[in-house]
């Protein structure tokens, strides 16, 4: 078996109950680092339950039950010695509606760091480089820069979502998930939003759920297929389209449900 720090996330045995309803099923797999990762399959087939068990937000809920490992950069985030706080600076979550706090635009991107971070990284010109980083990364620095006090919720809905994804970079995180990240987008706005993980994936492991499968097929290099909490098939993108080794696949790509 290959050394799982190889590859930014392991699976192996994960099983997740929402009290009485098991809604993962042995899910085993490895997500490599610097691609775009798409978790793809009909509703409920256990999609976002799994992209959140990445950063622990399923254990919000009480009554969640979870067995099995998950390896994240080699460290199994179930141990007792992990900290949810580190854990989720590391592995940063982009929602399926942008989610910009009704702050300035400035604000929202020293957010994280005036929260985790330490004291020297208060200084306003680390706060004022760290905000001018992630708005050039995001490609907001131009449009944005002479309006860092404008109101986030004032931002077109494209503008809010990468200003989503720019709040997550000063932390320096290792993965990025994208919860349907276009899904309140148009068209214009979804290419610009696939355009920038694009850009990203070479310095951060990027992991999608998507019910689109165009989108699926244009912006990920390898895709997951899974089925009432099963993963049924894991390859690359153009072999799990054009070539599936589980009859199943092929089904789901064919339109046949879902």
């Amino acid at each position: 078996m290959s050394d799982p720090v190889q590859y930014s996330i392991t699976t192996r045995d994960l099983n997740l109950w929402y009290g009485k309803f098991q809604a993962l099923m042995k899910v085993t797999m490895n997500i490599k680092p610097g691609l775009i990762t798409s978790l793809i399959g009909p509703s409920g087939c256990g999609k976002t339950t799994l992209l959140r068990c990445f950063n622990r937000v399923n254990e919000r809920y009480g009554y969640v039950t979870t067995t099995g490992e998950i390896r994240i950069l080699g460290k199994n985030i179930y141990d007792p010695d992990i900290s949810l706080i580190e854990l989720r600076k590391a592995v940063g979550m982009v929602f399926q509606r942008p989610n910009p706090l009704p702050i300035s635009i400035y604000e929202n991107v020293v957010f994280g760091l005036r929260i985790h971070g330490e004291r020297v990284e208060l200084r306003r010109s680390a706060l004022d480089e760290a905000v001018e980083k992630s708005l050039i990364e995001v490609g907001l620095w131009n449009d944005l820069k002479d309006r860092l006090d404008a109101k986030a919720t004032s931002l077109q809905l494209e503008q809010q979502q990468k200003l989503c994804i720019a709040r997550l970079l000063p932390l320096k995180p290792e993965i990025i998930l994208m919860d349907e990240p276009c899904s309140a987008l148009d068209v214009e706005g979804t290419r610009a939003i696939e355009e920038l993980m694009f850009g990203l994936k070479s310095h951060y492991t990027i992991v999608i759920v998507t019910h689109n499968m165009a989108q699926a097929r244009r912006a990920s290099d390898e895709c997951i297929f899974m089925l009432m909490g099963e993963l049924i098939e894991h390859g690359r993108t153009e072999d799990l389209f054009l070539a599936p080794m589980n009859p199943k696949t092929a089904e789901y790509i064919e339109g046949r449900y879902g």
